[in-house]
């Protein structure tokens, strides 16, 4: 296998490993490196070892077992006895500027591969992403399906062309984790006029019923606001640095919205903090939200992502101020841990998981449904997870010694 410079780090992981594997002929129920050696072997952070160690087991070359590592899995071998003859075949890569897009093989490769089921992801970079996709792999597993996934990275033409590649691939349906509700898709639109099976996940396109698997987002932010008055808390920041205004984005500020007007407390615009980017100047002091934490604009947030809620927790160490003592942090999702157990931040739990394997289960009754009833129209569901609130250490009761600047 030839692995340049340009190689996407967590594919040199899964190659190290296949190589292994082949090398030193291990068979199945062999241990392979643990994820701390990996890390240490390649110099990158636990979830890029995680993302790669993911990807191998969707494709069951490894097994991961919790609390013990990971071994060689039931394919591992017989699939590095094709890998030289896999590459040599035609391949088709979404077009992309990035290099990590995941190439697919063609069908010449595939050959005479049947019930597959092709997942499409904006990206994998953060815990959310990587439940969620063990939850599908688990249910692909139980139903005897193998998956193939394909990234988005959150433009449109890509997100098409993935949809084209995965069914001229021969996949019987898809798992869609879509762009966002302001950029109609018409492969989507094409796949439910011709009744082909495919489930949205997370996020659904209003006005257009097809089926749908996510979590119910304003009950998640009534959640955190119930939480964080019951502490004391009347200044509540809601953010969100999403470059989008997807539909699941607009239903936990509308949760937000309400749940501090049943509280019969007015909604402040300021403290709904959106349009901003996480980028490289996410450490300087002109930052934005820097500056609003910095200034004690707030004494909670809320934020929507796991990955955002880690950047407050570090901008407001860098500004003095310390949670739980001196401002609370409610995060969508668990961001520092596939263990729930090992978590310090309080969070609302999506199950992302269980969302992953009942997406598996919707689909697969879309697909039989659509063999059994060719001219019947399709029954579409939609399915909304009751988060639950999750208590650690980053929230506390309101600082008594809080001057606000007005």
């Amino acid at each position: 296998m030839s692995l340049t410079n340009r190689t996407p780090l967590y594919k040199k992981v899964q190659g190290y490993i296949r190589e292994l594997i082949r090398m030193e002929k291990l068979v199945e129920g062999d241990r392979i490196p643990t994820e701390k050696e990996l890390m240490e072997r390649f110099q990158v952070s636990k979830i890029t070892v995680v993302n790669a160690m993911t990807g191998l087991a969707s494709e069951n070359v490894i097994t991961r077992v919790p609390g013990r590592g990971s071994f060689v899995g039931a394919a591992g071998a017989q699939a590095e006895d094709l890998l030289e003859e896999q590459e040599e075949s035609a391949v088709v890569n979404v077009p992309t500027e990035h290099p990590e897009t995941t190439d697919i093989p063609s069908p010449v490769s595939i050959g005479a591969s049947k019930k597959i089921i092709g997942i499409i992801m904006p990206f994998i970079h953060d815990y959310f992403a990587i439940r969620l996709l063990n939850g599908i792999r688990q249910g692909l597993a139980e139903k005897g399906y193998k998956s193939m996934i394909m990234f988005s990275e959150e433009t449109l033409q890509q997100e098409k062309d993935a949809i084209r590649t995965l069914k001229d691939i021969g996949a019987e349906g898809l798992l869609i984790f879509p762009l966002d509700d302001q950029q109609y898709n018409d492969e989507i639109l094409s796949m439910k006029l011709d009744k082909f099976p495919f489930v949205l996940i997370d996020r659904y396109l209003p006005g257009i019923e097809t089926n749908f698997i996510g979590s119910d987002g304003r009950l998640g932010t009534k959640l955190a606001v119930d939480h964080l008055w019951q502490l004391g808390h009347r200044e509540i920041a809601i953010c969100s640095d999403s470059p989008l205004q997807t539909v699941t984005v607009q239903e936990r500020i509308e949760g937000y919205m309400n749940a501090m007007k049943d509280k019969g407390a007015l909604v402040n615009p300021a403290h709904i903090i959106t349009g901003f980017r996480l980028d490289n100047a996410v450490d300087s002091d002109e930052h934005p939200l820097y500056r609003y934490i910095r200034n004690r604009m707030a004494t909670a947030y809320i934020t929507l992502n796991g990955e955002l809620s880690v950047h407050i927790y570090q901008m407001a160490k860098r500004a003095g101020l310390q949670a739980p003592d001196d401002l609370s942090i409610i995060s969508f999702d668990d961001p520092t841990s596939v263990i729930e157990d090992f978590s310090i931040f309080t969070h609302v739990k999506q199950f992302e998981y269980d969302l992953g394997k009942q997406a598996v289960l919707r689909l697969v009754d879309a697909i039989q449904e659509r063999q059994s009833q060719e001219e019947a129209q399709p029954k579409y569901s939609k399915y909304l997870m009751e988060p639950k609130l999750i208590i650690r250490k980053t929230t506390g009761l309101v600082p008594d010694s809080i001057e606000y600047m007005k």
